[in-house]
């Protein structure tokens, strides 16, 4: 199984299909707009301007698990894009963790475990998934994303 068959919410609540991104590398993160890690979403702008060309997708998907993210997922995107000019696919908001969390999450934190073991610990926790759907990476909160620039490229270059 891959990342390929779940389904996910747009930040308008209509749903699509991961297999839109197949053959891709995806950068999946969850955020939220009033956190005080919320400057990354610039780094991540960077990435996903940086090597879209080369088939990198970059996904937000909002959460309010950690109670730092505005109620409405149409405001939540707008406010990515407009305090931090992110152009890259923002989500519905989402559970990360627990029984509600949703099945992107469940499957990401169920292929990478983190230090606190599969759950995610804080907004910002990133996953990378290569061209087949498999998770290959997972980031922390902390782990700036320009810190695993080195791991896209390489993943970029063996396709």
């Amino acid at each position: 199984m891959n990342v390929y068959g779940i389904k996910v919410p747009k930040a308008t609540g209509e749903e699509y299909s991961l297999s839109e991104y197949k053959g891709k590398p995806m950068l999946i993160v969850n955020t939220a707009t009033k956190c005080g890690l919320s400057n990354q979403f610039d780094s991540l702008e960077k990435l996903y301007q940086d090597y879209k060309e080369d088939g990198l997708v970059v996904l937000g998907f909002p959460s309010d698990q950690f109670r730092q993210e505005l109620k409405n997922a149409e405001e939540a995107a707008e406010a990515c894009r407009m305090s931090y000019g992110v152009t890259f696919p923002m989500h519905g908001i989402v559970d990360v963790n627990g029984k509600a969390a949703h099945p992107l999450f469940r499957y990401l934190t169920d292929n990478s475990k983190g230090f606190l073991g599969s759950r995610i610990k804080w907004n910002f926790t990133k996953f990378l998934v290569d061209q087949e759907g498999n998770v290959v990476g997972r980031y922390g909160p902390k782990d700036k994303p320009e810190s695993f620039e080195k791991d896209i490229k390489r993943m970029l270059q063996s396709k």
